[in-house]
C-alpha cells in the first residue's frame, strides 16, 4: 500500500489533522454542521492502517448504510482494497453479523435466526393480544413500549419487577404481552430489530470470553452521529472499548432532535467523564453555507443552555441575508413558495432538485402539493411508503425467511395460503393454535403425519394440502444450496403460483397487478446485484442485507424534483435552496414544548437543523392565520425567527391572497408522490379522562408524550403531539390516557 501521509494532512484544516492524527486513547470530536465529519472519519481510518494498524482491527459505526457506503468509498480511494477489510457499518449491521457468529452459544438461537421488522414485530405482538384477550386495536401502543423497554436494556423479567412498582397502568398490561412475545420469539427462532443491539449487550455482559476476543479484534472503534446513540448503544460502545480505551466519537449536542425516538445527549455530553483522559476537539469552520446563513444559525442556537460552546464559522462568501416571508394566510404562503419557486428556475437558473422545502409536521404538505400541482411543479415526498414495505415484496421476502428458517411460523402465516391453495383460516388457526401449546414449529408438526394427525378437527384435505405446501419450500430449501439468491427468487415467483396470479387479475385491478410485477422485477435485480457483490453469500445473508435497510436509507432520485421533507427527515441532508415553512409558535416550536425547557432546547436544536441545510438561500415562511381542523386562527412568528439579528435577515410582509410570475413551461412532470395518511390509533381503556378540554391547552399523554389540543367534540378529542412520528391522533374521550398541564 503506498499511502503519502503528507498528501492526506494537506487535504485537512488544522482542527481537522489534529483529530485524524490523534490515533490512540478517548477522542471526542465536536462537529458541527457541514464541517467535514466524514472526511476526518475516513482519513482517520487512513492514518490508522498507514501507521501499521491492521484494517480489521477497525471498527467504524454509522447510523445508515448511505453513510457507511459512502465511507467505504472514500476510504478506497485514500488506501485502496485495504479499506474493504475495515468492519464499518451501522449498529444493527455490526451486532446481525456478530450474532449469526455467536448467538448458539445461548442455547435459545440458532445462527439462520429470522430478523423481524416492524411490521413482522407488529404481527406477532397482535397475535400475544389475542390470545391473551385484549384489545388488538391497542397493538401500536404495546408494540412502542416493549421497544422503548428492549432500547434501555430492559428484558421482560425486569420489566415486570418495574411495573410493580411503577404509577404507570399501562405498564402492568404490557408485562403479560411482552413475556408472551418473547417466549413467540424464542420459538420462531427470530430476533426484531431492537432486540440486535440488546442480545448483542446480553451476550457481551454473560460470556466474557465473547466480549473479550471482539474487545482484542476491533482495538480502534469510530463512532458516527454519537449524539443520536441511545442507552443499548452507548452501552455496547463502553463495552467494546473498556479493554483499550481507543474510541473516536463524532457529532455535535447542537443537531441533537431524536430524543423522542430514545437518543440521549448526554452521551455526548457526559463522553469527558466516561473517558477522562480524552482529547476534545472542535470541528467549527463550516464549508456548506454562507456567512449569512451560518450566523443566523449560530445566533438561534446560541440561545440553548444544554450544550457545548462552539461558534461555526465559513470562508465562503457572505451571501444573501435570511429571507423571511410573513404571509396572510396559509394558503398565501403557499402561493408565495411556488411563485418563488418558479423565479429560482427561470430567472437563477437553479434546478428543481436544488431546492427543499422542510416542515415540521407532515400535515403541513398538503397545501404545497396541491399548489405545486396546479403550477407544474415536480416534486418528491421524502420518507413515503420504502420499497421492501410494499406487499408483494414482503410476500416473497417472507417466503425467503421460511426457507432460510422452517421454524419462523410469523413469516409462514403471511404465505401459506397466498397464493390462495386451499388452505383456509379455519383449520391453519387450529393448526398454530395446537403448535402453540406444543411449543413446536408448524412446519415440524406438518412435516411428521402422526404429529399432524393429532391436530384436532383438521379435515383430510387440508391435511393434504399444508403438507404438499410444505414439500414445496423444503425442496425451495434444497434449491437455495445450488441456485444463486436471484435465480431462487425466480423459481420461488413462478412455482408457487405468486406471479401466475398476479398476470390472472382481474381487469379492473389490472394497473395494480402490473405495478406489482414490475416491482418484484426490481427485487429480483436487487437481489443480483447483491450477488455479484457477494458472490459467496448465503441466503441469510441477502436477508439480513434487506432486514437492515432502513427508512434513513431511502434512495433519493436523481430526477429533477422539488424535495419535501420533514425537518427530522433532512438531517444528514444539504441543498442549494431551503425553505423553512410554517415558522410559527405551537408548530416550531412545537406547543407541547413549551412546559419544558428540555422539549423547548429540542425544538431549537431541530431549528437548527432546518436552517444549516440550506447552501446558498434560505427562505422562512409564517402565516398570520392558519386553518386547523376546519377553524382560522390567527398565528403568533416563531420566537425562533426573533432570535435571528436583524443584520443577516430581511424580514417583509406579502400579505396579499395572489402573486402570478409568468414561467415557461415545457416540462411534463412525473407523478408526485403522496405523503402517508394521518393514522388513528385507539389506547388502553384503563384511564378516567379530564371533566372537559379548550381548544389549544397542553396535555400530557402516558405513551405519546407532550401535546397540543386541536379538536374537541362529543366524543373524540384531536392532539398534535410533539413527537413527529406520533403526530395527530383523535382519541376516544371516555379512553384517552390523558392529563392536563
Amino acid at each position: 500500500m503506498n499511502l503519502d501521509n503528507k498528501n492526506i494532512f494537506d487535504d485537512l484544516n488544522p482542527q481537522q489533522a489534529k483529530a485524524v492524527a490523534c490515533l490512540e486513547g478517548a477522542l471526542l470530536v465536536m462537529a458541527g454542521a457541514g464541517s467535514g465529519k466524514t472526511r476526518v472519519l475516513t482519513y482517520r481510518i487512513a492514518n490508522l492502517i498507514a501507521n501499521g494498524v491492521a484494517p480489521w482491527k477497525i471498527l467504524a459505526i454509522t447510523f445508515t448504510n448511505k453513510a457507511a457506503n459512502e465511507m467505504k468509498a472514500r476510504a478506497q480511494k485514500l488506501i485502496g482494497d485495504a479499506a474493504k477489510e475495515v468492519w464499518l457499518s451501522t449498529f444493527h449491521s455490526f451486532c446481525a453479523r456478530l450474532l449469526r457468529r455467536e448467538i448458539a452459544v445461548t442455547g435459545k438461537f440458532t445462527s439462520n435466526f429470522a430478523i423481524y421488522d416492524a411490521s413482522d414485530s407488529k404481527s406477532l405482538i397482535t397475535r400475544c393480544l389475542g390470545e391473551l384477550d385484549f384489545d388488538i386495536g391497542k397493538v401500536n401502543s404495546f408494540q412502542a413500549r416493549i421497544s422503548d423497554a428492549k432500547n434501555a436494556l430492559i428484558d421482560a423479567a425486569h420489566f415486570k419487577e418495574l411495573a410493580l412498582k411503577s404509577h404507570r397502568e399501562f405498564d402492568k398490561f404490557v408485562v403479560p404481552v411482552y413475556e408472551m412475545y418473547e417466549k413467540r420469539l424464542r420459538e420462531n427462532n427470530a430476533l426484531d430489530f431492537d432486540d440486535l443491539i440488546f442480545v448483542t449487550v446480553k451476550l457481551f455482559r454473560k460470556y466474557p470470553d465473547v466480549l473479550e476476543k471482539y474487545q482484542n479484534r476491533y482495538r480502534y472503534i469510530l463512532i458516527d452521529e454519537y449524539q443520536d446513540t441511545n442507552e443499548a448503544q452507548y452501552v455496547l460502545t463502553r463495552l467494546l472499548a473498556d479493554k483499550y480505551q481507543n474510541i473516536c466519537v463524532v457529532g455535535d449536542a447542537d443537531q441533537s432532535i431524536y430524543g423522542w425516538r430514545g437518543a440521549d445527549m448526554r452521551n455526548i455530553l457526559n463522553f469527558e467523564r466516561d473517558y477522562p483522559e480524552a482529547t476534545v476537539i472542535k470541528l467549527e469552520q463550516n464549508y456548506r453555507s454562507t456567512k449569512n446563513i451560518l450566523d443566523a444559525s449560530n445566533a438561534v442556537i446560541a440561545n440553548n443552555v444544554e450544550r457545548k460552546e462552539k461558534t461555526l464559522w465559513t470562508q465562503n462568501e457572505r451571501g444573501e441575508k435570511v429571507k423571511f416571508i410573513n404571509c396572510a394566510t396559509d394558503k398565501t404562503e403557499a402561493i408565495i413558495v411556488s411563485s418563488e419557486i418558479q423565479r429560482l428556475i427561470t430567472q437563477e437558473n437553479f434546478m428543481y432538485k436544488d431546492i427543499a422545502i422542510l416542515y415540521r409536521m407532515n400535515s403541513q404538505s398538503r397545501l404545497f402539493e396541491e399548489k405545486f400541482i396546479r403550477d407544474e411543479i415536480p416534486y418528491i415526498i421524502i420518507g413515503g411508503l420504502r420499497f421492501y414495505e410494499r406487499k408483494e415484496i414482503k410476500d416473497i421476502l417472507a417466503y425467503l425467511h421460511v426457507i432460510a428458517n422452517p421454524r419462523d411460523d410469523v413469516h409462514l402465516s403471511r404465505i401459506v395460503n397466498v397464493p390462495r391453495r386451499g388452505l383456509g383460516s379455519t383449520n391453519f388457526n387450529r393448526l398454530r393454535t395446537f403448535a402453540e401449546q406444543s411449543g413446536l414449529p408448524i412446519m415440524e408438526i406438518v412435516r411428521d403425519k402422526n404429529l399432524l394427525m393429532q391436530v384436532p378437527s383438521l379435515n383430510s384435505g387440508f391435511r393434504q394440502k399444508i403438507q404438499e405446501f410444505a414439500a414445496m419450500i423444503m425442496l425451495f430449501a434444497e434449491m437455495s444450496k445450488t441456485h444463486s439468491i436471484d435465480q431462487l427468487i425466480n423459481l420461488v415467483l413462478e412455482d408457487s403460483g405468486y406471479m401466475k396470479m398476479l398476470k390472472e387479475t382481474p381487469e379492473d385491478t389490472a394497473a395494480e397487478a402490473a405495478s406489482r410485477i414490475e416491482n418484484l422485477g426490481e427485487f429480483v435485480s436487487a437481489a443480483k446485484d447483491f450477488v455479484k457483490n457477494n458472490p459467496n453469500a448465503a441466503l441469510e445473508e441477502f436477508l439480513n442485507h434487506v432486514a437492515l435497510i432502513t427508512d434513513l436509507d431511502a434512495n433519493d432520485t436523481e430526477e429533477s424534483r422539488v424535495r419535501m421533507m420533514t425537518i427530522h427527515a433532512a438531517k444528514g441532508l444539504e441543498f442549494p435552496v431551503v425553505f423553512v415553512v410554517g415558522m410559527e409558535e405551537d408548530i416550531l416550536p412545537h406547543a407541547a414544548a413549551w412546559s419544558s425547557d428540555i422539549e423547548l432546547e429540542e425544538e431549537r436544536r431541530a431549528c437548527y437543523v432546518a436552517l444549516t441545510r440550506a447552501k446558498k438561500k434560505l427562505i422562512l415562511t409564517a402565516a398570520e392565520n392558519r386553518m386547523i381542523f376546519g377553524k382560522t386562527r390567527d398565528r403568533e412568528v416563531s420566537r425562533f425567527v426573533d432570535e435571528i439579528p436583524d443584520e443577516f435577515i430581511m424580514r417583509s410582509d406579502r400579505k396579499f391572497s395572489r402573486i402570478q410570475v409568468p414561467v415557461q413551461r415545457n416540462y411534463n412532470p412525473p407523478t408526485a408522490y403522496r405523503p402517508a395518511q394521518v393514522k388513528i390509533s385507539p389506547t388502553p381503556k384503563i384511564y378516567t379522562p379530564p371533566v372537559s378540554w379548550q381548544v389549544g391547552e397542553q396535555v400530557n399523554h402516558k405513551k405519546w408524550g407532550l401535546g397540543t389540543v386541536m379538536a374537541v367534540d362529543a366524543k373524540t378529542i384531536t392532539i398534535s403531539f410533539a413527537n413527529p412520528e406520533v403526530g395527530l391522533k383523535i382519541l376516544g374521550l371516555k379512553v384517552a390516557p390523558i392529563n392536563k398541564i
